[in-house]
């Protein structure tokens, strides 16, 4: 039987620092080739920010050559300005991608949070710890970013690893329901 390999390129967008990583699936083994930031905020104007993920992501997939993006989806915050410039740097990272022809995922960050600490309520630093120890990273980057994007990818490679089930139920009256002659 032949191991599959590919590759996932995770992105934690922002409109300040962009985090990416590159994680390789051997079989049933992820291991983490790379990872970095990207610096939008350098630029004043938003609209170059923009401009400036969507060269860099194109330029990523292009160095990179991944399978498929995987990418942190925006949260809901107080500040609804703040939230849709995300979106929009979400959105520019999305179209080099599809452009590229890439699928893209997109992942809840309580969800990424789950799948690697086991918490969805987890800190960047705890994200960082749980994957410095898991895959026995010697250094962490400074700005956490990189390593939220690198769990973004091990969160699409562990849940496409889940086991499916053929029935689920949304309730106990459901599956009542559904299998009357299992109930005495």
């Amino acid at each position: 039987m032949k191991e599959t390999t590919y590759r996932i390129l995770g992105i934690d967008p922002g409109t300040s620092v962009t985090g990416y990583g590159l994680v390789q699936i051997n079989g049933k083994k992820p291991v983490i080739l790379t990872m970095g930031i990207l610096r939008p905020g350098k630029f004043d104007d938003h609209y170059q920010r923009l401009k400036y993920l969507h060269e860099r992501a194109l330029n990523l997939i292009d160095e990179f050559r991944p399978d498929l993006m995987a990418l942190e989806a925006p949260f809901y915050g107080k500040n609804v300005q703040s939230m849709l410039k995300l979106g929009r740097a979400q959105g520019v990272i999305m179209a080099a991608g599809l452009y590229r022809k890439l699928p893209i995922f997109e992942y809840a960050p309580l969800l990424v949070k789950q799948s690697i600490t086991g918490m969805g309520r987890a800190s960047k630093e705890q994200v960082a710890y749980f994957l410095q120890n898991t895959f026995n990273l010697t250094d962490l980057p400074k700005e956490l970013d990189a390593t939220d994007a690198v769990a973004v990818a091990i969160c699409h490679f562990l849940q496409q690893s889940k086991p499916s089930y053929a029935k689920e139920y949304k309730n106990w009256e459901e599956f009542i329901r559904k299998n009357p002659g299992r109930i005495k």
